[in-house]
């Protein structure tokens, strides 16, 4: 059966740039843990490790893997998440803009810091979603969490990776405010999270997460980031994209149709 998104989630979408689904995804989660362990064990050239202090547990983070885990094209094309992003997008066309595991082990004390993830895309448009998969219970404390509103606020942030450094020290763009400093100035979304729900948002919308600051559960979650109708492609001049996309065959402003980016509906 194909999984029907409620009026009350688009419409908490569009106004918060961030909702919650609960289930659309449980029958998918043996897949999705065998493609995971397949690309631990066989990461791709542009995986991230981040290691915790003194020999905690690894924040992994790798990205564009689908076109070589077979459990993750099946996701991909086989799933209700195509339908699901077109629901949420209100676009007549869904395109793959690209999967993104990211693995916080036991004592990964390694938080995701505050960030858009638009400012890292060689990407233009506001026709986008990210379904963010938990393989694993996540509790509130441990879940991803989202500054509502903050895709309206018209802000490119400054890139950074995880650990902090700016992806490129001269990119002219402001520093993510300090939410942490002053939580209370903001309204902080977050949820908990059992295998087989989703958290959906908006490229733009500002998201982070804590530590795992557990001994033993790992926290797994599959990424996957779709666009709509209006997105294009963008050039960057002098700024490092992430990810990569190297050999794309694309100019400025064009749509997305590129190999890299397979349209999945419409």
């Amino acid at each position: 059966m194909t999984y029907a998104v409620s009026s009350e989630t688009i419409e908490d979408f569009r106004r918060d740039g961030a909702c919650v689904i609960r289930g659309p995804f449980k029958d998918w989660m043996e897949t999705l843990r065998r493609g995971v362990a397949r690309n631990l064990a066989e990461p791709s050239a542009d995986v991230r490790i981040y290691q915790g202090k003194e020999g905690a547990g690894r924040f992994v983070g790798d990205y564009c893997n689908w076109a070589r885990i077979p459990e993750y094209k099946d996701f991909i094309f086989q799933s209700d998440a195509p339908r699901i992003g077109r629901a949420l997008m209100g676009t007549r066309t869904v395109r793959l803009f690209h999967e993104h595991v990211l693995v916080k082990e036991p004592g990964a004390d390694v938080p995701t810091p505050w960030h858009q993830d638009q400012p890292y895309y060689c990407l233009d448009g506001t026709d986008t979603v990210s379904l963010w998969i938990p393989l694993d219970t996540v509790p509130r404390e441990r879940s991803i969490e989202f500054v509502a509103g903050s895709h309206r606020w018209g802000k490119y942030y400054r890139p950074e990776r995880f650990n902090k450094t700016a992806l490129d020290d001269n990119d002219g763009l402001e520093p993510v405010p300090d939410i942490e400093g002053d939580r209370s100035k903001y309204r902080i979304l977050g949820w908990a999270l059992e295998p087989g729900d989703a958290v959906a948002f908006n490229y733009l919308t500002l998201h982070g997460a804590p530590a795992n600051k557990s001994k033993q559960d790992q926290r797994r979650a599959f990424s996957l980031r779709l666009i709509g109708d209006d997105v294009r492609f963008a050039r960057r001049e002098g700024i490092t994209t992430s990810p990569p996309f190297r050999d794309v065959k694309l100019e400025p402003g064009a749509v997305m149709d590129a190999p890299e980016f397979p349209l999945l509906a419409g």
